[in-house]
């Protein structure tokens, strides 16, 4: 196995580490978190201390946390790992894990001396985290084992009966083993917390939480230790602060605010609207990229964050269940009876906090700004750069940022698309601008696709995958730079169509725009799309000479991980004797600096532009996963692998471009029953021009 695959499984990184643990534990939460808000209703209504109490209707608020909640969670984690059945063995073997602990619980009590409090019932929410993906995990792995080898005719009787089998014997695991491990681990947690809380240290957490934040480190924390306490704590007292110490809006509100009027350059023309997305919309990491620019800000996060729990331990508030997304908005709804004071005197004074000690900074620090903003190097768009680095995939928020909306200082002739290889994403990309700005009848502006290292300083705009503008810029400094996020249907292609025609209109267009734009090179030819029917209809090339043939075509029912989507396309061009098998390497390399994620449940994949040795012809490999494939945080059912051999890939791509900009023909290739019949509604990309 090679260094470049290696590595990218062991990433080396204890940071790496840890956010992919928070990670997956804030996909098990976060599709849950409706069922989270609607048990902080009932309790903020119907508990004894709550708005309308009901004897009847508080009768859902116990076993909703203690069973439903804690189940649903081992459900969504079985399901990331394993899809359905995943999530019934996992939520089966959860079971267990509440059952054993009510168990040991009771026997605990029972000895207890007359008189002292029993011990609270502990809720499985720290158990479901790990049982629910364990289970699915075996589960998968026993199913490996037997795959291809049961009769036609038993399947269902072998899947059936083997999750069944499966599932009891976990849930005895969990109830005898897992059960009496988490309630210890609780226990210590619970007693760490409430140490901290007796000795008014809890605003120290801020010094942890705030800077694990801006890494995108804090999932794990809040999501594995501090949404499990802050719900028991809830239960037993009707609100829990441990809710507050990530998610308050007044700290991010602050620093942004100190941007606005003290900030220079992209950064502070950023902010008022970042401002309002982080403190209405709840998207915290808005402004993580204003930190990363200017690391001494650490101290004014710092300083807001101990200020707002500070003021939430003196007034004794909380919210009745977790804020999410962490918008005013849903800390208000959240909020229990008696704490609105304190609540909102928090968030107003950790901002006010933040913007002090924001604003001492970015003044002390005016002038060098000043300087390399007049230098044209103020920072911010690498600082959002590395702010997606850290996450660990794109986002179309921070995207935004370093985008921003395109300004043309002169009039754009030649539109250049530019990726690592310039041979898979910005070909595609190029491809679906090209028919946007046909479709507006503009004229005059041609685009093209290239590899970053090709651009030679003729370009008037160009358009990068957010991770890639900086090095972009490098390369065409006098050019206008569009960041996107979703090659397929990026909403910054109508922001530049719309460009294009004000300029058409002003009279800004260039001598030459009255005639239709003449490709120069064969590149240039062979990347201009023409208009083809609907999917499957066109010329076909011969058979021997086709890019996709009948054998490169799969449908899996199930799902599978990046890497394996990636083996399986680089082992389809193998077969067809497109690349060499270093080609692989080459693929997850390219993946490990940009995703190939195109947007509408597309991938695809292909090397880099070090590794065009091992493509031997152009070929496609088009395989559907039904059950998903997780690419880096983002959903795909088509991978589509890509070997091209000179300029020959780029038609191809211009026609998988066009199959998958419409959800109509989406849906068809979808629906197609077998991989014969998606092959003839593939057929499109074999057409010739």
């Amino acid at each position: 196995m090679s260094d470049t695959r290696t590595a990218a499984k062991t990433p080396g990184s204890l940071r790496v580490g840890v956010q992919k643990v928070g990670t997956f534990l804030s996909g098990m939460i976060m599709p849950n978190i409706p069922a989270l808000i609607a048990w902080g209703l009932f309790t903020a209504f119907f508990i004894e201390v709550g708005w309308t109490p009901n004897e009847a209707l508080n009768s859902i608020v116990g076993p909703m946390i203690h069973y439903l909640l804690p189940i649903l969670i081992a459900a969504q984690g079985g399901r990331m790992i394993y899809d359905t059945r995943g999530a019934v063995v996992a939520s089966i073997a959860t079971f267990g894990a509440i059952a054993g602990s009510d168990w040991l619980i009771g026997l605990q009590n029972a000895d207890l001396p007359a008189g002292e409090s029993p011990i609270p019932t502990i809720h499985m929410f720290i158990g479901a985290m790990i049982m629910g993906p364990l289970a699915a995990w075996i589960m998968k792995k026993l199913d490996a084992l037997w795959e291809g080898r049961v009769k036609a005719g038993f399947e269902m009787l072998v899947n059936m009966f083997s999750a069944g089998i499966f599932g009891f014997v976990a849930a005895i695991f969990a109830f005898y083993v897992l059960a009496p491990v988490v309630n210890f681990l609780m226990n210590i947690l619970g007693g760490a917390v409430g140490w901290l809380v007796d000795n008014n240290l809890l605003p120290l957490t801020s010094i942890l939480i705030e800077p694990a934040k801006v890494f995108f480190l804090n999932n794990a924390i809040n999501h594995g230790v501090l949404t499990p306490l802050g719900l028991a704590q809830a239960t037993e007292d009707g609100k829990s602060i441990l809710f507050l110490l990530e998610a308050n809006p007044g700290v991010g509100l602050g620093l942004l605010l100190a941007f606005t009027f003290f900030g220079v350059g992209a950064a502070r023309a950023s902010a008022p609207g970042a401002a309002i997305i982080h403190f209405f919309g709840g998207i915290h990491e808005v402004y993580f990229p204003y930190v990363l620019m200017k690391p001494a800000l650490i101290l004014a996060v710092i300083g807001g964050g101990m200020t707002g729990v500070a003021t939430n331990v003196l007034f004794r508030s909380g919210l009745v269940a977790p804020a999410a997304p962490g918008s005013i908005i849903a800390v208000l709804i959240q909020t229990a009876r008696d704490s609105y004071l304190g609540v909102i005197l928090a968030v107003v004074l950790s901002a006010a906090v933040t913007f002090l000690i924001a604003a001492v900074i970015l003044r002390a620090s005016r002038k060098r700004d000043l300087a390399a903003e007049a230098a044209g190097a103020d920072g911010f768009a690498d600082a959002v750069a590395r702010t997606e680095a850290n996450k660990g995939r794109k986002s179309s928020v921070l995207g935004g940022l370093a985008g921003g909306t395109a300004v043309a200082t002169r009039p754009i002739e030649k539109v250049i698309f530019a990726c690592d290889a310039g041979m898979g994403s910005s070909a595609m990309g190029a491809s679906v601008l090209r028919n946007k700005i046909k479709q507006a009848g503009i004229e005059g502006v041609t685009v093209t696709n290239k590899a970053i290292a090709s651009l030679d300083g003729t370009a008037d705009l160009v358009i990068t995958q957010a991770q890639l503008t900086d090095r972009a810029r490098q390369r065409e400094q006098s050019a206008v730079h569009v960041s996107v996020d979703n090659f397929m249907n990026s909403p910054r292609y109508d922001e530049v169509v719309e460009l294009l025609r004000e300029q058409a209109s002003g009279g800004a267009a260039p001598a030459e725009a009255d005639a239709p734009a003449v490709p120069t090179t064969r590149r240039e030819a062979r990347a201009v799309p023409t208009t083809t029917g609907p999917i499957g209809s066109g010329t076909s090339r011969p058979a021997d000479d086709a890019v996709l043939t009948r054998g490169s075509v799969r449908i899996h029912a199930g799902s599978a991980t990046r890497e394996e989507a990636l083996q399986e396309a680089a082992d389809i061009l193998a077969s067809a004797g497109a690349v060499t098998g270093a080609y692989f390497d080459a693929m997850l390399a390219r993946e490990q600096t940009v995703s190939t994620f195109m947007g509408n449940e597309l991938a695809i994949p292909h090397g880099t532009n070090e590794a065009k040795d091992a493509i031997l012809g152009s070929a496609l490999s088009v395989v559907r996963y039904d059950g998903g494939v997780d690419w880096d945080g983002d959903a795909v059912t088509f991978v589509v692998g890509i070997a091209g051999k000179g300029d020959e890939h780029l038609k191809i791509l211009s026609n998988v471009a066009e199959l998958f900009s419409d959800e109509s023909q989406i849906a068809r290739l979808k629906a197609a029953a077998t991989p014969e019949e998606l092959f003839e509604l593939f057929q499109s990309v074999n057409q010739e021009d």
